[in-house]
């Protein structure tokens, strides 16, 4: 089957809290005997670019642009980012450095190929209010050429509800759409943006919803009150194996997810809010964002670990089921 690239050579700024996935990987064959835990001898160890920066990847493997503006330390980690973006070729313009501020780094200990523990070494007060104003200048600097703007929000403080509401309303005043993948801290504060991308758990707890059950009549009121209440234009809920559901206040699309060998689901949410972001920018029917996303983030959870989306599967299996 033969496809093209509709998503080549458009460019994506990508704006919040970026980190390091750093892991250390080894075996296991005894219990300490300091302590009843185990001792993993270390083989190897490997750092990635995580948060935000997990997003830009899935950008650049679609052969868009990818522009980051956040926020990082002036420390080892961030010598890390820096290196892991040149890397992989990314701009750095956007990233600004502080001495006060840690780089976000969460570091999985491995053993016989199980995560036996987390490290998280990270600071989550909001940024204050001269790095505040500095990355926006950062932002504004990235808008002439982008054609959509991406919110990656992970409650680690770049995002704050003053700050968001300054950059989106930059992108409104330059007519760029924009896409939010939120967490809870700042759940209600990204009023007006085009399309907001929670998954369920999230849905529920930044409307505290008592209903633990999946059904449309659900999905469409929450979709209605966030529309009345912040403004949004669409809502786009990721619902796990039950696939997606998208509203934009004149149509409503509840896409099942694929039949798939499901290995691991990190990252999903990043590719689907690549994908979406991308197909928003071109004009897409609500309805054909919704089935290639859905697509995308099936196809990632086929894959061990945090990994972006191979284009060539993607649209070799949009083509199949009359996607493009």
């Amino acid at each position: 089957m033969s496809w093209t690239n509709p998503f080549a050579g458009l460019n994506v700024v990508i704006v919040g809290d970026v980190m390091v996935d750093a892991y250390w990987y080894g075996s296991v064959h005894r219990i300490s005997p300091e302590a009843p835990v185990p001792v993993v001898d270390i083989t190897g160890k490997e750092s990635r670019l995580g948060g935000a920066a997990n997003v830009a990847l899935n950008i650049r493997s679609m052969e868009a642009a990818p522009f980051l503006c956040t926020v990082i330390g002036e420390d080892e980690a961030g010598d890390t980012f820096l290196r892991l973006c040149q890397e992989s070729g990314m701009p750095t313009g956007g990233i600004l450095r502080r001495k006060n501020r840690p780089t976000t780094v969460k570091t999985r200990i491995m053993g016989n190929q199980q995560q036996l523990m987390r490290l998280d070494e990270e600071q989550t007060q909001p940024i204050d209010e001269a790095t505040s104003l500095e990355l926006e200048e950062r932002f504004a600097s990235l808008l002439p050429n982008a054609d959509v703007v991406i919110f990656e929000d992970y409650d680690k403080g770049v995002l704050h509800p003053t700050i968001i509401q300054r950059l989106v309303n930059l992108c409104k005043e330059r007519g760029i759409p924009t896409t939010v993948d939120p967490k809870k801290v700042n759940f209600n504060a990204f009023h007006g943006v085009s399309l907001f991308k929670p998954n369920w758990k999230e849905l529920r707890e930044g409307l505290h919803l008592a209903q633990t059950e999946v059904t449309l009549e659900g999905l469409k009121m929450a979709a209605d009150r966030l529309r009345r209440e912040q403004g949004i234009e669409r809502l786009f809920i990721t619902l796990s194996e039950k696939g997606v559901f998208l509203d934009d206040g004149k149509e409503s699309h509840l896409i099942p997810a694929h039949i798939r060998k499901i290995i691991d689901v990190s990252g999903a949410g990043d590719t689907v809010i690549c994908i979406a972001s991308l197909a928003l920018s071109l004009g897409w029917s609500s309805e054909k964002i919704a089935q290639l996303s859905n697509l995308a983030g099936g196809l990632v959870c086929e894959e061990v670990g945090v990994v972006p989306i191979q284009k060539e599967k993607l649209f070799q299996e949009a083509t199949q089921f009359n996607i493009l």
